[in-house]
């Protein structure tokens, strides 16, 4: 139905009538005045007319078009198919079923008869589990479907939604809910499931890197969630294909989640597959997340290592000794000898790499008893040591000594990569009368580092009996930004104990502080099994990123290793020119091949410092393989490398319904929430929601374009036939 409205007022009607009556008056007037001339005769009809016109504005007229739609109004089931659904928590005749087959039972019956008469049933499912072959995000997503059923449906007289309320993904359904609100439009829902988690034992995350070292100590870490009411003693099982199985008894409390760690040696080198798993309890309800499979590959690799320092102390000359020996390091040595000159013999060099091309093959530097001047390292070599860490990924390790030469590095381009704060007020440092043990702090039991037992209380205790020291490093405190691993056996101060083992990240390298010369006492009654062990584990932890992908004059790294899809993954790429340089004026290129088929260009932009290197960053949004290939002709240059996108654990089996999901959704837009064995009650209520109004489409002709065009046309014509007339 259509129709012409005006908006009418007493004032607007004195002011019509008067200004109307004036403008008549004035009419009649020039008329009976004027008798002759078409002309003029036509100008005062206009001017009449042009002021009646503006005066019908003062009324507001409106053009009102009402919808005449004869179709039903909309009522749209929302059915979740998610993973989270196939959890089996309500209890049938005979039985425990599962949500999604209460679910597909519900949709099939006679429920929704009473609403068939009044409204057009429209039955949707919503984020289903994908196929094998999709590379896609599982997780539910509440938002986009409402989103999507409120624009294609303008009768839309309401909602239900039948899920458990998990929602993972997507915006806040809450946005969504509040433009039902301001349609009008109510959402119901009856939440399928229980409140309360089912009995379970799981295990919700593996946390492995992206490669191991052949040698190399492996911390493959993992949680496992129990919602048994009860504790339990369970034995949790690393097996692999490859390497003998590992096993260890774990206590897991009733309702908690517990975080433990395998430490995996492997054996040979190669891919291998893994898995952790846990035995199943009578009363779980579920034995599908008891075991949790993963890649992992083994390399062989030759780790270049620089060991510096002054005097053939103890220290050193064991240190040296152990990275001899060890078959995945390539050593060499710098012993500065005051008064005597550099140390010769085989794997000594005569002096300091002091070019970026000679000092960046290192993976890591032990930086001993040695500083600043007096024959020894000189500014410049301080320098090319911290842009080597900052921007090469290497290692630095500081082992000072007794001669004080740490003071003279205050003030000098190392002093920033110290983890600790110096007293220069002793630069000797602090002789004990008595043995003292490094003690491990709460990050050190458990750190990669310091590992030498399984059990992080074990390993603990072995670090108090270890042979302690008699001198200890001029420190005072930890700085910013730093992990304590270790602390003094027995002296403190007014921040506490002196920190002995401290880490610390420098741009994309690592720095390891050890507070004492005394660690080769550990030699004591066991040869090499802790001293070697621990400079073993240093060596590959600090190397680990600079190894991740590699080729002849191209090194390429990433973080985080195990990226989940949506995560920003960020690269660095070092590079060297034809001529073994840092590459420094390339545009250097890399694609990105999705597991779908779908390529990404990305440009990755030069790191000021000279040492070749250029950072980017992509999201990975798919789970999968992603090959990144990095070509630069002009060089000879080219890499060719792969990226595994973990799919986050979205979607969970067991969990308990999300009922405030569902409850906030109704509140908001005036609806009813429910569980599902009330779905006849939301069917009732269904039934009782007035139908949409009809749908008005007003337009405002007195403020409407073509009005003012009118107008204004009308104004000029009159305007243009006084000046014709002479009337101007």
């Amino acid at each position: 139905m259509n129709q012409l409205t005006f908006s009418v007022t007493a004032i607007n009607i004195g002011i019509a009538c008067i200004v109307c009556a004036y403008f008549t008056w004035i009419l009649v007037v020039n008329l009976y005045r004027q008798p002759s001339g078409w002309s003029r005769m036509a100008l005062e009809w206009l001017r009449w007319l042009i002021v009646m016109l503006i005066l019908s504005s003062l009324f507001r007229p409106e053009w009102v078009e009402k919808s005449q739609d004869d179709k039903k109004p909309v009522i749209a089931v929302l059915s979740d198919r998610s993973r989270s659904m196939t959890t089996g928590d309500i209890q049938s005749t005979d039985a425990l079923i599962s949500r999604a087959q209460w679910l597909t039972e519900a949709i099939n019956s006679e429920v929704w008869a009473p609403l068939l008469q009044q409204s057009n049933l429209r039955f949707l499912d919503f984020s289903p589990v994908p196929a094998a072959s999709e590379f896609s995000v599982e997780g539910t997503n509440l938002s986009d479907p409402l989103e999507s059923i409120l624009k294609d449906h303008p009768r839309l007289r309401s909602v239900l939604v039948l899920s458990d309320g998990d929602w993972n993904l997507g915006d806040s359904p809450e946005l969504v809910a509040r433009k039902y609100r301001s349609r009008g439009v109510p959402i119901f829902s009856a939440v399928v499931g229980r409140d309360t988690p089912l009995p379970d034992l799981s295990i919700e995350e593996v946390r492995v890197p992206g490669f191991g070292l052949l040698g190399e100590q492996v911390a493959i870490g993992f949680r496992i969630r129990s919602t048994l009411p009860r504790d339990v003693n369970i034995t949790v099982t690393l097996k692999s294909d490859s390497d003998n199985p590992q096993s260890r008894s774990l206590e897991v409390p009733a309702f908690t989640e517990t975080q433990d760690s395998f430490l995996y040696f492997p054996e040979t080198e190669g891919e291998r597959t893994l898995a952790i798993s846990i035995p199943v309890e009578p009363e779980e309800i579920a034995s599908g997340n008891n075991e949790k499979e993963f890649k992992f590959s083994v390399r062989k690799e030759t780790l270049k290592v620089l060991v510096i320092d002054s005097l053939p102390r103890w220290e050193y000359r064991y240190l040296r000794n152990a990275l001899e020996r060890d078959p995945g390091v390539e050593m060499s040595c710098l012993l500065f000898h005051p008064g005597m000159g550099p140390g010769a013999g085989k794997h000594y060099l005569p002096s300091f790499p002091d070019t970026r091309e000679a000092l960046s093959p290192y993976d890591v530097i032990f930086l001993g008893d040695v500083g600043i001047g007096d024959g020894e390292l000189s500014l410049k070599d301080a320098e090319l040591i911290r842009g080597l860490v900052e921007q090469q990924s290497s290692g630095l390790v500081f082992v000072p000594g007794r001669r004080g030469r740490l003071a003279s590095l205050i003030g000098s381009p190392l002093e920033e990569l110290l983890p600790v704060q110096v007293d220069v007020s002793k630069p000797n440092g602090y002789p004990l009368q008595n043995e003292n043990p490094i003690l491990l702090t709460t990050q050190g039991s458990g750190h990669l580092l310091t590992r030498f037992e399984m059990l992080e209380s074990e390993n603990a205790r072995l670090w108090e009996n270890l042979p302690g020291f008699f001198w200890s490093a001029p420190v005072l405190k930890s700085r910013p930004g730093t992990e304590v691993l270790g602390v003094h056996g027995s002296l403190r101060n007014q921040w506490g104990r002196l920190p002995m083992l401290v880490t610390k990240s420098v741009g994309s390298g690592h720095v390891l502080f050890m507070g004492t010369d005394g660690a080769w006492r550990w030699r004591r009654g066991v040869e090499d099994k802790y001293h070697y062990r621990l400079w073993s584990q240093v060596v590959r932890w600090m190397a680990h990123r600079r190894n991740l992908s590699e080729k002849e004059g191209i090194r390429l790294s990433f973080s985080p290793e195990n990226p989940n899809a949506g995560d920003r993954v960020f690269l660095q790429a070092s590079i060297l020119n034809r001529a073994g340089f840092p590459l420094d004026d390339e545009s250097v290129k890399l694609r990105l091949l999705a597991p779908d088929g779908s390529t990404e260009q990305l440009t990755l932009e030069r790191v000021s410092g000279g040492w070749g290197v250029y950072e980017g960053d992509f999201i990975s949004r798919l789970p999968g393989e992603h090959q990144l290939t990095m070509d630069i002709p002009n060089q000879g240059r080219k890499l060719e490398t792969g990226i595994q996108i973990m799919a986050p654990t979205l979607e969970k089996v067991g969990q308990p319904a999300r009922r405030q999901v569902l409850s906030s959704l109704a509140e908001t837009t005036g609806g009813m929430s429910a569980s599902f064995g009330e779905l006849t009650r939301l069917v009732e209520a269904l039934k009782s929601v007035p139908e949409p109004e009809e749908e008005l489409r007003k337009t405002r002709l007195w403020a409407h374009p073509i009005w003012g065009g009118i107008l204004l046309l009308l104004l000029s014509i009159y305007w243009i036939g006084r000046k014709l007339s002479g009337l101007v």
